[in-house]
């Protein structure tokens, strides 16, 4: 049997591959686009594609697509076969360069918030050369942006690629205020733990609401759920570990960096997570885990469940996006162990908290959603409200910085930038703070509010924007107060110590606030929250409001990430989305409480009548009262029902979106109180204690 070694990325036309299957010069030119993006000539492109479609039909492909991420949430593909006709009646397989750059699929059904008309179909996918090129199935999948006919970006990856391209700009210019001269490219880098559920495809096809919304709108607590903490990192079921073993074969052989698996605190969850690499493609290879997951669960007879809150009382699952900025290998995030080092450290960490304070309000809309609202603040996951946490070692340090506090900090030196250096952060300087939103995790910040079923790039990109905004001003104070350079290799100027020294400080005491290392979960925090002026936004239509201010579109715009209108459309976009995912909801509920749940309790009710009747008829007074309780119990649960289908039918008549989910609600909380007066042989769904433990 072969090692892991032996066939990891052996779907991937990768470095490997291309450096053994390209001239030399070609391969150079390629790789200038790839690491510098330079622009990619036509010979090199029809070099590539030609190499491109040999490796891939040696591997048995047949066709190829333009792979893309519309505003759907989910990628997109439209294949076409290699074959093109022979003057003598055969065929034969090509694949040009202007096939490998460029394709057209049909944009007319992908989701535009007004950016096109729905009757103009034409849309273009352009090759992103950053992301290697992969075979699934018998497909060449090829990552590509996709953009309107009039150029407007229509998809998550080409807001996140222009992002990537501001924060290196941006980070070059401290790098060289810091006397780097020789760093090209700074990139940001993510590893997005994924959370998801497994239950029995078998009991899955009996739930029209899993099937129709992703998440279960009935169903009662279970004797059991989390309460013993014993399936948090317990012993994987074989089941489990047959799956994972298969997904981690499929993740391995398409480059994924599939790293760590674990069973998570609810019943049936659990949780992968990756050896986190650039953004770009870290974002890609989340997609493709995703529908991986859900491709090899069906083969052993399971689902896998992405939504945020499939069953109500456990957990619900996020995707933690471990984010960090670099060049070269350094990791700018790393406190270091030297003067220099940790005054770039503290530098970039103040950017993020400037920015994180200053853009809070697009952090909380970037993870938006009707699925995830059922998870922020619900004693699983961060609050709504975003905050940093650093630790108790750091904010010590940055607390003396902002105050500009001599003396001893904790277990370390007096602080003094460029002087004396910082205390040691190992990666586990500090307990985590899984209640914090955006915390601090040695080298890396951790973004914990994005859900399960989130696309990396929308978070990702967002903060990219925003640190590149807070640097761009830090460069800018600096580079006005001419103290670039230094007195010796090594070392810098006493001039540039001290105007730095003072915008740092000027930094913590404007946005400080937005570090808490509390815990988020406790209700005074909120309160404390909103002394603070945090803002708070329980809700996805709340939240995505921070799309439509006229400050945002700028900041968007100045960057070169998204135009204004291009950020509208999202607003537009995502607004749509929630109401109708909200619709769905409340339409499934409602035909599953009048087809399936009505009957079952009717059924119950007129065979108790009968035994009631039957009882009174044979002068049997013993078990008469408790037949009688049954039967009120029954018959004003049977009122409650109709009670709540008609609400729930007022609300989606009028379509609005808050009076659905209490309406819902309210028709839950009676069904739910039902399923225990109804025997288990009629009940028509799969209960909480068959789906979560039975698999």
């Amino acid at each position: 049997m072969s090692s892991v070694s032996d066939y990891f990325g052996s779907l991937v036309f990768d470095d490997r591959v291309m450096r053994a299957n390209l001239s030399a010069d070609v391969y150079a030119s390629l790789r200038k686009t790839i690491d510098e993006g330079s622009e990619l000539d036509i010979g090199v492109a029809n070099a590539v594609a030609d190499a491109m479609k040999k490796w891939a039909v040696e591997k048995g492909a047949t066709h190829f697509t333009h792979w893309f991420q519309p505003l759907t949430g989910i990628t997109a593909e439209k294949h076409d076969s290699f074959i093109s006709t022979s003057p003598d009646g055969s065929v034969i397989m090509e694949f040009s360069g202007k096939e490998l750059i460029k394709g057209e699929p049909d944009a007319s059904s992908f989701p535009s918030g007004g950016l096109r008309t729905t009757f103009e179909a034409r849309g273009y996918t352009a090759w992103d050369p950053t992301s290697y090129a992969f075979i699934k199935g018998k497909t060449l999948c090829i990552p590509t942006a996709f953009c309107s006919y009039g150029g407007h970006a229509l998809d998550k990856k080409t807001p996140l690629l222009r992002s990537m391209e501001a924060l290196s700009k941006q980070a070059l210019r401290i790098l060289r205020l810091f006397g780097n001269t020789s760093a090209k490219r700074v990139v940001s880098s993510v590893g997005p733990e994924q959370e998801y559920f497994l239950i029995s495809k078998e009991m899955y096809d009996k739930r029209p609401d899993l099937r129709f919304t992703g998440r279960t709108l009935f169903g009662a607590k279970p004797p059991k759920g989390q309460e013993l903490d014993d399936h948090y990192f317990g012993v994987i079921k074989p089941s489990v570990a047959a799956f994972m073993e298969d997904l981690n074969d499929e993740l391995w052989k398409l480059g994924i960096l599939a790293k760590t698996e674990h069973n998570e605190v609810a019943p049936s969850q659990h949780e992968l997570a990756p050896i986190y690499t650039t953004t770009n493609i870290a974002t890609d290879h989340n997609q493709l885990t995703m529908e991986i997951m859900q491709k090899v669960a069906v083969k052993h007879g399971l689902v896998c469940l992405l939504h945020e809150k499939p069953f109500a009382g456990v957990n619900g699952s996020g995707k933690h996006n471990n984010w960090s900025v670099s060049y070269g290998g350094k990791n700018l995030l790393d406190p270091g162990s030297n003067p220099d080092e940790n005054a770039l450290f503290l530098t970039v960490l103040c950017a993020i908290i400037e920015a994180v304070d200053k853009h809070a309000d697009l952090l909380r809309a970037s993870v938006a959603g009707a699925g995830n609202d059922h998870r922020l603040g619900a004693n699983e996951a961060p609050p709504a409200v975003i905050s940093i946490y650093l630790g108790d070692q750091l904010a010590d340090v940055i607390e003396r910085l902002e105050k500009g506090v001599g003396g001893k900090a904790k277990k370390a030196d007096t602080l003094k930038i460029g002087v004396d250096t910082l205390p040691a952060l190992p990666k586990d300087a500090t307990d985590r703070n899984r209640t914090s939103p955006f915390a601090f995790t040695g080298n890396k910040f951790e973004f914990r509010a994005p859900g399960s079923s989130v696309c990396c790039a929308g978070p990702t990109m967002v903060l990219n924007t925003i640190v590149a905004e807070a640097v761009d001003r830090i460069a800018g104070e600096l580079e006005g107060a001419k103290v670039a350079g230094k007195a010796k290799p090594g070392e810098h100027t006493a001039a540039f110590h001290n105007a730095l020294q003072k915008i740092l400080q000027e930094t913590l005491k404007a946005h400080s606030r937005i570090i808490f290392n509390g815990n988020g979960y406790e209700a005074g925090w909120l309160q404390e929250a909103e002394k603070r002026g945090l803002p708070n936004a329980p809700t996805t239509p709340a939240a995505l409001a921070a799309l439509d201010k006229k400050e945002n579109r700028a900041l968007f715009e100045k960057y070169g990430v998204m135009t204004a209108r291009e950020l509208k459309s999202r607003h537009e976009i995502f607004i749509e989305e929630y109401a109708t995912k909200i619709r769905i909801e409340g339409t499934c509920a409602r035909d599953m409480a009048s087809e399936m749940i009505l009957p079952a309790v009717k059924a119950e009710y007129a065979e108790t009548v009968a035994a009631f009747a039957a009882a009174e008829r044979m002068g049997v007074s013993s078990g008469t009262n408790a037949l009688m309780d049954d039967l009120v119990e029954l018959g004003s649960g049977l009122d409650a029902i109709k009670a709540n289908l008609r609400k729930l039918d007022t609300a989606l008549v009028e379509n609005e979106s808050a009076a659905v989910l209490a309406a819902m609600q309210a028709l839950r909380t009676t069904v739910d109180s039902l399923e225990h007066k109804v025997s288990d042989k009629r009940w028509p769904l799969p209960k909480y204690r068959d789906m979560l433990f039975l698999y």
